[in-house]
């Protein structure tokens, strides 16, 4: 080991820096990330997993982190509205489902809605049915936000959660020969849902009749040259608008465009 060097060498007065290193082991592969400042303590906080933009009001977005916090941020004035320790785990998560209102996901595998008008408190909408099985992303229906959906870490299947009912799933989607991990669900519709997985198929559910079985509309392969209609039903022949779906593959982006 070297000696550490003297801060007030050569005539300065700065202070030595503090450089540190924490390594995070995730239980997924990292496809992005970023940097948070947290200027109340002028430090840095746990790196981030994802955001999403408030469309109610645009000047909130919201963060989750590691560090087991929501953050709360107002674009207008450059600051933090306000941050919740929002799980006992990493939060791995984060969906607006109103002015107010938003939920996450975490690894103690709970979905948690969370009302800005109470701080205090949050309403525990869905657990794993296994112990300690996180939940890793989470879509709430812009168009019908009586419904959200959720991924099971390593999991196949998509849960789809009804918040007027509680800790039961309203239907589960199984369609994926691996793990899913990513959903979202269609701006223009709200039945219409995206989820896409690791066996590189992208599949487009029509949930129109939550207690019909589920309508598989549209099969994408990120292998395939062309698109399977698993329903084999013909279209209707009313018009109707053109609907766009943005898939990534490996380093390739796909826009696909249905009619």
């Amino acid at each position: 080991m070297g000696a550490s060097s003297d801060p007030t060498q050569d005539g300065s007065d700065e202070q030595q820096k503090r450089s540190e290193i924490y390594t995070y082991e995730a239980p997924w592969h990292i496809y992005a990330m970023n940097w948070s400042v947290r200027r109340d303590k002028n430090e840095f906080c746990g790196p981030l997993t994802s955001f999403d933009w408030n469309e109610a009001e645009p000047k909130r977005i919201g963060t989750s982190s590691i560090d087991t916090t929501c953050t709360i941020w107002d674009i207008e004035r450059e600051a933090v509205d306000t941050q919740l320790i929002a799980h006992d785990k990493e939060v791995y998560d984060i969906a607006w489902g109103g002015v107010g209102v938003f939920a996450s996901v975490s690894a103690d595998g709970s979905v948690r809605v969370f009302d800005l008008r109470d701080k205090e408190h949050s309403t525990i909408i869905y657990e794993s049915s296994e112990p300690d099985t996180p939940l890793v992303r989470l879509g709430w229906n812009k168009q019908d936000p009586r419904y959200m959906a959720t991924i099971i870490m390593d999991s196949a299947k998509v849960v789809v959660l009804d918040i007027r009912f509680p800790t039961l799933p309203v239907v589960e989607l199984q369609r994926h020969q691996a793990s899913v991990n990513a959903i979202a669900w269609a701006p223009h519709s709200s039945c219409h849902i995206c989820t896409a997985g690791d066996d590189s198929q992208a599949l487009i559910w029509d949930l129109s009749s939550m207690g019909q079985p589920r309508k598989l509309l549209l099969s994408y392969g990120a292998d395939d040259d062309d698109d399977d209609d698993d329903d084999g039903e013909e279209e209707d022949d009313e018009e109707e608008e053109e609907v766009w779906y943005d898939i990534a593959y490996l380093s390739t982006p796909n826009v696909i465009k249905e009619y």
